[in-house]
């Protein structure tokens, strides 16, 4: 098929932009939602006990305030794109970093469980709302030739709030004298631990004012000027401005706004190619990663490890996160998806597999034997790092690619929902499954991973390589 597009307009995405350390910084600024994503997602876990212990409450209550944030992320999900496509990119941004501001101030001071959880709940719709809008906005402004390295930013950047909420709690545990409900600045530490996002979401509010709107949505507010002048700082000025222009504009009159109706087939309900969007989506939470997340440092306790020890064993599996997420951006162009989620699927099985064989051994007094113990804590490093190289990024490359242009929007949203789903199941059954049986329910968590082997080989195709267009 030969291109229609100027050849001025081909050079000119080819060719550095003139301003590269500009894009550099639009895009990391954009990037700060989904560090907020990252941090608000993990810095519970250093909360759990505090929580537990300041309204005296069971597993299953627990696990509901811990888990109804993701309720919040289902609502804030639904309605990004839609707001965005109203009053702008860095409106929602803005909105979500008040959102987040409000949350983080509301959750260190709670006056009930109930409030604890109203807060929980708009944090939440903030993370939604920074999960949608970031990668939508930094696809938006970078330039082609950059776009894929530009765009692994908001991952890197979720992962890096992962690991910096696990080391302040930790700093914060210990400036506290190892006690998660010792006082620290008039309230018990939890609370601090909470209440220390206000930072990162008040940069993120005030970045967003230093970064210009998406050509996108200005030309489709008719603000064409305003877009070129924004095309020209992040592309740079070789390129064709008008040929530029015409071509966003082709494409978002061509464009097919998918719908639900479009996704639905003759006897399964959904097509064929949804349903596996779905199975991505679901295994990926199915083999338990957000406990490591969510419930870490409690985790760790309730096998005898100190709190101080628990919270730096949070933040070292968090690091090796970040490491298992970089091998993961650098091979999945070079040996493929497929290879990659297969991969990360046996190393899970065995790590989870040692994990429920290591918390077999729980004696009485609630501790485990030294080499239990020892091959615990290196199972639960070894399983982050498999999901981390594989599954962590992998699935949200499929999602992207897998599905043919006149269903991708509305599929990708079935998707995602179906994720947040699995991800609350998992979130609010883990504390009553692990007083049940903590090495039953790891012993769950591997029989997910070893199914999601058969499942890759028989129904995902590689998309390595492909165009967009070829899906489907």
């Amino acid at each position: 098929m030969t291109s229609t597009e100027p050849v001025a307009g081909r050079e000119g995405r080819l060719a550095q932009p003139d301003h590269l350390g500009h894009v550099i910084f639009i895009t990391a600024a954009a990037a700060m939602g989904g560090f907020l994503f990252g941090y608000d997602s993990a810095v519970i876990n250093g909360a759990v006990e505090g929580i537990r212990g300041k309204y005296d409450i069971g597993s299953g209550t627990l696990a509901q305030v811990i888990a109804i944030a993701l309720i919040g992320c289902a609502i804030g999900a639904a309605t990004a794109g839609r707001i965005a496509d109203r009053i702008g990119r860095i409106r929602v941004m803005q909105i979500a970093a008040t959102l987040f501001t409000v949350s983080a101030v509301g959750s260190a001071l709670p006056f009930a469980l109930w409030d604890l959880a109203m807060w929980r709940v708009l944090g939440g719709i903030a993370i939604g709302m920074a999960s949608v809008i970031g990668p939508a906005y930094i696809a938006e402004v970078s330039p082609p030739a950059y776009r894929g390295r530009l765009g692994s930013f908001q991952q890197a950047a979720i992962v890096i709030g992962i690991a910096v909420s696990q080391l302040v709690n930790w700093g914060l545990l210990n400036a506290a004298g190892g006690d998660q409900r010792g006082k620290l600045m008039g309230l018990e530490v939890w609370q601090v631990m909470l209440g220390v996002m206000v930072v990162p979401a008040v940069l993120y509010g005030l970045l967003s004012f230093a970064i210009p709107e998406s050509p996108r949505f200005l030309i489709s507010a008719g603000r064409t000027a305003h877009a070129r002048k924004v095309l020209e700082d992040v592309e740079g000025k070789h390129i064709d401005l008008d040929a530029r222009v015409a071509e966003i504009e082709h494409a978002m009159r061509s464009e097919h706004k998918s719908t639900f109706r479009d996704l639905l087939g003759s006897r399964m309900g959904f097509l064929p190619i949804v349903w596996v969007g779905i199975g991505l989506s679901v295994f990926q939470q199915l083999v338990g990663i957000n406990v490591a997340f969510y419930y870490s440092s409690t985790l760790w306790q309730s096998v005898g490890i100190d709190p101080s020890s628990s919270f730096l064993y949070s933040f070292t599996t968090s690091i090796v996160n970040i490491i298992g997420t970089v091998i993961a951006i650098i091979f999945v162009d070079r040996i493929g998806r497929r290879p990659l989620a297969l991969i990360g699927s046996a190393g899970m099985t065995v790590a989870l597999a040692l994990e429920a064989w290591a918390f077999a051994a729980k004696t009485a007094d609630g501790t485990l034997p030294n080499t239990q113990g020892t091959v615990a804590l290196i199972a639960a490093h070894v399983f982050v790092l498999f999901f981390a190289l594989s599954w962590g990024v992998v699935v949200w490359v499929f999602l992207g690619e897998m599905f043919p242009n006149r269903i991708r929007a509305a599929a990708l949203g079935v998707a995602a929902s179906a994720q947040w789903i699995a991800n609350w199941a998992i979130t609010a059954s883990f504390p009553s499954l692990a007083d049940w049986n903590l090495s039953g329910t790891y012993v769950i968590y591997s029989c997910f991973a070893l199914l999601s082997i058969p499942f890759v080989l028989k129904f995902v195709k590689e998309t390595k390589g492909k165009t967009l267009e070829e899906m489907g």
